[in-house]
Order: C-alpha cells, then sequence, then structure tokens
C-alpha cells in the first residue's frame, strides 16, 4: 500500500481508537497517530517504523506482521490475546511528532491515567522519553522503569521506534521493549527472544 503527499495530508488531525481489550497486560504508548497510522487505522504503520519489527525480535509477537498495509483482523486478534494493547498520549494524527505542544502532551497523560485505571494494566510502556518527560513533567526522567506507577501499573519509558530516531536499531529496541514484556509476564523473567510457539 502505498499513499500520495496529498492523500497521507487528508488524515491530518483525525483520530484513531485504542487497540485494546480487557485482560491487557502491556499497554505501549504511542506519542501520537502518524498520517499513515491514520490512514491505515494501525498503529505505527509506517514503513519505516520499528515498532513491530522490534516485538518480533524480541519475541514479544511470534511473528512479524504486515503493519505497513494495516494488520488483518487475525493480526490484531493475536495481538490483543498476547495481552498487549496500544494507545496514544494525543489522538490526533500528525506528519511529525515534534508537531504537538507540551499542553497537548500533559492533557493526553491525565487522560492516560484515568484510561489505565479503567483498564488496570499491568504494565505500562510510554514509547518515546521526551514525550514522556514532556507529558509527565519529568524533565530528567531516564529510559527504563519509573520510580512511580500509573493509576497502579508499573511504568516505563521506552525508545521511539521512528524511523527519525537514528540512536536505536531493532536490536536495542528490541532490548528495551523486552524488559517491560518481562515485567508484564509476556515473556517469562528468563526470556532472551525466544518466541512463544504457542501463538
Amino acid at each position: 500500500m502505498r499513499f500520495t503527499r496529498a492523500e497521507l495530508e487528508s488524515y491530518r488531525d483525525q483520530t484513531m481508537p485504542d487497540l485494546v481489550t480487557p485482560g491487557v497486560r502491556l499497554l505501549f504508548v504511542g506519542i501520537n497517530p502518524s498520517l499513515w497510522t491514520a490512514a491505515t487505522q494501525t498503529p505505527f504503520a509506517h514503513p519505516g517504523n520499528r515498532f513491530f519489527p522490534a516485538l518480533a525480535a524480541a519475541g514479544i509477537i511470534p511473528r512479524l506482521p504486515g503493519f505497513a498495509d494495516g494488520l488483518s483482523d487475525e493480526e490484531r486478534r493475536k495481538f490483543l490475546e498476547r495481552g498487549l494493547g496500544v494507545s496514544n498520549l494525543v489522538r490526533r494524527a500528525t506528519a511529525r511528532a515534534d508537531e504537538l505542544t507540551r499542553a497537548e502532551l500533559r492533557d493526553g497523560a491525565e487522560r492516560l491515567a484515568v484510561n489505565v485505571a479503567r483498564w488496570q494494566p499491568r504494565v505500562v510502556a510510554i514509547v518515546g522519553l521526551t514525550a514522556y518527560r514532556q507529558g509527565f513533567d519529568r524533565p530528567k526522567a531516564t529510559a527504563g522503569r519509573q520510580s512511580e506507577a500509573l493509576a497502579g501499573a508499573e511504568l516505563w519509558a521506552v525508545p521511539n521506534p521512528s524511523g527519525l530516531n537514528a540512536h536505536d536499531t531493532i536490536a536495542s529496541l528490541a532490548d528495551a521493549y523486552a524488559a517491560p514484556a518481562r515485567a508484564a509476564g509476556i515473556l517469562p523473567a528468563s526470556d532472551r527472544r525466544e518466541p512463544d510457539a504457542r501463538l
């Protein structure tokens, strides 16, 4: 699937529903939907985004889905059955995350806390350290598990998988995402990237 620039621009400011179901154990929270994500209604769907490749490399999901064309109903079902979910700090789609205001990120953090209290995941992983620092007013936060909880859930800040984040590779993202997955019980505590063959 390919979109023209004009087609993608037509999705600016549109929203995407959360990919969450009762029983979610690990909630990944993106910054906001990209235009490609809004167009496909699939989180982290841009072809250059490394979220799904990192999840597959970590063994959090058993295989890489065709995410850039939009997840199929079967792929969504399997993702949710793993105890995984995806939400966003800010709901509106933009071409780049730096188009968002700090006020939007802070409002999004407050909305997220309400949702987490309702969904009750074991672990929440904010995907983007800068967004976490701004949204939660933690300017000196470092990546990894945070000292505070969020509405009773263990809180983590992990790297942004966008292709614009040149500091991380699929391998380093896989390592970063595996840690909250182990904390949530998605991966065994001793697991080091061994996919669950049962799915």
